[in-house]
């Protein structure tokens, strides 16, 4: 399933354009943002665990961890190339 989603001030002119479009395809449903406020925002839901020691949410910020693996250790050896 495929959701198209439409901001709530653009509705009115954009929404039955796109159901029009999309009106032969069943694998795309338009729906309307009607969200008032980032889920985010507000009350930090979770203070508690930054109390107890959490150190991925240090100073209430959420932290970007590098999730790459490290580069090997060491450098390769020569490789001579082949000549044909």
């Amino acid at each position: 399933m495929i959701y198209c989603v439409v901001p709530e001030p653009l509705a009115e002119e954009l929404l039955p354009k796109l159901e029009a479009y999309y009106a032969d395809d069943p694998n795309v449903t338009v729906i309307v943002d009607r969200r008032r406020s980032d889920r985010r925002a507000g009350e930090d839901r979770r203070a508690d665990r930054r109390d107890q020691g959490d150190s991925v949410l240090a100073a209430g910020r959420r932290e970007i961890r590098d999730r790459r693996r490290a580069r090997a250790a060491g450098d390769f050896p020569r490789i001579d190339p082949v000549n044909e």
